[in-house]
């Protein structure tokens, strides 16, 4: 047998192939594309292809990238973007017809953050947003800024990401947002969907934070498999509000696609988190 052909407890191709998996987080290097424009991040793909797009057989894999609107530390690397935004372009053109993209907006500066949403929302080829959790661009999302961000995004129609966790203790840093912050920021927007990203660290407080509000998907990226989440969030919430990411490939392929594809659930269930789900948000966008 050669090692190719070895599965590591994961479904065979055929079956990956039938889950038809869209990935709703993919972070190569976070979006950021290294010192000369592309190098890191186009390498982290590289480093990601075998799990994604042969073993996992992944469909399309959405990334975040930064658009130069202050949403990281490098001043060289935010002032490249906005003297060179093709660059932002260069994971579509590294796995054609496999990319999909929703930019990190930075909510501490509005402006900017409505700028970027009418290059690369409106006119493409991005499909939402995604508010981060840590970095320069990082804000509560209570926070009055969100609130014309948001309505421009809903206007555009786009997806609403935001970054969550439950931190044992309190919160660390005052930019990140809990589950409950987020309830607060979607309940002035109940027929719209958000989506909950690592379902708040804490699988369990955070399906119960978000379980009677139904514009509220969770996903299920970024804490450590563990027994009963995915049982857990079908039971409470639905398998129509849960979204598969893959946090590849700074999580392994077998951590986080199994805790879906291990679950004790349906196929049909499986079939829904694993993409079917995230197509519907995106309104079915085929390439």
């Amino acid at each position: 047998m050669q090692l190719s052909d070895i599965s590591y407890g994961l479904p065979g191709r055929e079956q990956m192939k039938r889950y038809r998996i869209w990935d709703s987080y993919f972070t190569p290097s976070h979006g950021h594309p290294g010192k000369d424009g592309v190098s890191a991040l186009l390498a982290d793909m590289d480093r990601a292809k075998r799990s994604a797009l042969d073993l996992g057989q992944f469909e399309k894999c959405c990334f975040f990238p930064h658009v130069g609107i202050g949403t990281t530390s490098d001043s060289g690397l935010e002032r490249l973007l906005r003297e060179k935004p093709e660059l932002v372009l260069k994971p579509f053109d590294h796995w054609p017809g496999r990319m999909l993209g929703m930019i990190q907006l930075n909510a501490n500066d509005k402006t900017a953050s409505l700028e970027a949403l009418n290059r690369w929302l409106r006119d493409g080829p991005m499909q939402g947003v995604y508010f981060p959790g840590g970095g320069p661009g990082a804000l509560c999302c209570t926070h009055r800024n969100f609130l014309p961000l948001v309505e421009r995004v809903v206007e555009l129609g786009g997806v609403i990401m935001q970054h969550t966790w439950f931190v044992t203790g309190g919160k660390p840093k005052p930019g990140m947002s809990t589950p409950s912050e987020l309830v607060e920021l979607a309940q002035k927007f109940p027929d719209y969907p958000f989506v909950c990203a690592h379902a708040g660290g804490e699988w369990e407080r955070g399906i119960r934070a978000v379980a009677d509000h139904p514009n509220i998907f969770i996903e299920t990226s970024g804490f450590d498999a563990t027994a009963g989440f995915i049982e857990m969030a079908v039971r409470e919430l639905g398998a129509a509000r849960i979204i598969f990411g893959s946090h590849l490939p700074s999580r392994s392929l077998g951590t986080e696609l199994s805790k879906v594809t291990a679950a004790d659930i349906t196929e049909e269930e499986k079939f829904e988190i694993l993409g079917a789900n995230f197509r519907k948000l995106l309104g079915e966008i085929e390439e």
